[in-house]
């Protein structure tokens, strides 16, 4: 069954500053951008998902929708949630991988508060870094 054994790849760390929404948004994300939920396949409804994680229900609810109005997944009443490469086609799509990816840090460095001057200086301290 392709929803159970993709389910081994969710994790939330509650001790991580990243609010717990978020962490799930970007893995939900990923797996179906990587392709480990391709465009059909079932996911987990959002109760089992919240009991699988131990997380609340309106956390996981707010996530699917807002995963689903970006195009990553689609709903079928009556039937279930669905991976869906609908984002692909929205213009405000990533055009790359690394482009995704900054898009996520500067989002969560948003959630944290850090101002926006900070995050340029805080990448470019951590590039200096890794050329060491």
């Amino acid at each position: 069954m392709v929803e159970q054994e993709n389910l081994m790849h969710m994790t939330i760390d509650e001790d991580s500053g990243i609010p717990i929404w978020l962490q799930l948004r970007n893995r939900l994300i990923y797996l179906i951008t990587s392709g480990v939920f391709a465009p059909g396949d079932k996911l987990p409804t959002m109760r089992q998902l919240a009991v699988d994680l131990g997380i609340n229900y309106n956390t996981v609810s707010r996530v699917y929708q807002d995963i689903e109005r970006d195009g990553y997944i689609i709903s079928q009443r009556g039937r279930g949630t669905f991976a869906h490469d609908g984002y692909l086609q929205q213009e405000q799509a990533a055009g790359s991988a690394a482009e995704s990816l900054a898009d996520s840090f500067i989002l969560q460095c948003r959630e944290l508060g850090v101002p926006r001057e900070d995050i340029a200086k805080l990448v470019e301290s951590r590039l200096r870094a890794a050329e060491r």
